[in-house]
């Protein structure tokens, strides 16, 4: 048996025209697709084929990339039916994850990630939100400087571990921009305020936990056919309680991605990623192990093909 761990990337990776491939040469994504355009009353060949605003706005990135990756994968099992060791994915790519390992049906999660978007959305509405990512400082380096301006006044926090020296930060979006010379002269190479106006992964997402845990209870199942890695804790999980704690509290608490794949890795022969390549690139920095990407139909058949 070989022991594959799927991955599922979040916001970030979208880009106009992904998914087409899938939608233009196989009748179960033209179904998926278009189904999810009925579920939500929004034209996805649109959103994800043609340039447009809306594809950079968290209340539709969100749905785009989850039903891109879902897509992706249901491909991939149609002829691998092997399942995988566990499931993990980037912020958003949690949702993608559960889909995959039947723990939300796919319309489902596009629709509770859409409404996800819109209550983060809201819950910064009235914030100056924002993110800023930063290149070459240790983990422990932006704990000390957040922890040491939020005690100044400031509202800052780590957002997402990414990979070794490559960590976001959250919060007000003034504040982080006072702080990009700080960071700089404690060795960033880059700090650099991402074009965002929520601030993921930090407490000023508070208001949107009560919310979105309806729409968790109503459709999470106790039905996992295999274990996700959450982004909270990096630890695995396989219950419908568990999730509904774990996903409230992603909302306010920094995305574990590094920790998660270095907890995962020495089980795995390899990951799969649905839907794009950017966690291949973060990847690269935290483990040996391969990543497979599969973003069209040509690399399924080059996917099918290494696994077969």
């Amino acid at each position: 048996m070989k022991k594959n761990i799927f991955i599922f990337p979040g916001q970030g990776s979208q880009n106009f025209g992904m998914g087409k491939d899938f939608y233009d040469n196989d009748a179960l994504a033209r179904e998926m697709i278009d189904k999810a355009s009925q579920r939500l009353d929004l034209d996805f060949t649109k959103l994800l084929f043609e340039e447009n605003d809306r594809l950079e706005l968290t209340e539709f990135t969100q749905p785009a990339i989850l039903l891109v990756s879902t897509v992706a994968h249901a491909l991939f099992i149609k002829s691998y039916k092997e399942a995988p060791l566990m499931a993990l994915g980037h912020s958003l790519g949690e949702f993608s994850a559960l889909s995959a390992v039947g723990a939300i049906d796919y319309l489902d999660a596009v629709e509770l990630v859409h409404k996800r978007g819109l209550f983060m959305k809201e819950a910064c509405e009235n914030i100056n939100a924002g993110m800023m990512a930063l290149i070459g400082l240790s983990d422990d380096k932006v704990e000390d400087i957040t922890t040491a301006q939020r005690e100044l006044g400031k509202k800052v926090w780590a957002a997402n571990y990414n990979c070794d020296g490559q960590i976001v930060v959250a919060g007000d979006k003034d504040d982080l921009a006072s702080l990009e010379n700080t960071f700089k002269e404690e060795g960033a190479k880059r700090a650099l305020l991402l074009n965002m106006s929520v601030a993921s992964h930090c407490p000023l997402l508070q208001s949107a936990i009560a919310p979105l845990g309806e729409y968790l209870n109503n459709f999470i199942k106790d039905d996992f056919l295999a274990p996700v890695v959450s982004n909270v804790t990096a630890n695995l999980y396989s219950s419908k309680k568990e999730a509904l704690e774990l996903l409230s509290n992603q909302l306010i608490k920094p995305v574990k991605y590094k920790q998660s794949i270095e907890n995962v890795e020495a089980n795995a022969d390899r990951f799969i990623e649905f839907g794009a390549t950017v966690l291949k690139g973060l990847n690269r920095r935290s483990t040996k192990k391969p990543t497979l990407c599969i973003t069209d139909m040509e690399s399924l058949e080059k996917v099918l093909s290494e696994l077969s």
